[in-house]
């Protein structure tokens, strides 16, 4: 049974870095390298929302509310996705996931735990 866990996120102040990664434990690389894979995010009280992908490096994609401030990233040999996000605002304060993304951008396997992203002074 795949397993994606999250790690990277903390407390940070507005204008603030973090680099999220994320290693799909238990996938082998033949299933792991030809997944789209995706970034999400859930803030208290709102729905989980698809903030960034990568099929290739020459082929990602991210929410307007994003772009320009994240970066999606992938590492094929040591199964994991990365998400470097730069001037952090306190409107990206959410648990951030990772999955591998269906055809239609919705997460094809079971949810890690998250890692949570607080962006206060």
């Amino acid at each position: 049974q795949v397993q994606l866990v999250e790690s990277g996120g903390g407390l940070v102040q507005p204008g603030g870095s973090l680099r999220l990664s994320c290693v799909a434990s238990r996938m082998i690389t033949s299933v792991f390298n030809p997944n789209q894979w995706g970034w999400f995010r859930q803030a208290p009280g709102k729905e989980r929302e698809l903030v960034a992908s990568i099929t290739t490096p020459t082929n990602r994609n991210y929410a307007d509310s994003v772009q320009g401030r994240f970066t999606i990233s992938r590492d094929n040999a040591r199964k994991r996705v990365f998400l470097q996000m730069s001037d952090l605002k306190p409107e990206d304060t959410a648990v951030y996931y990772c999955n591998a993304l269906t055809t239609t951008s919705q997460a094809k396997y079971s949810w890690g735990q998250g890692t949570q992203v607080t962006v206060s002074s």
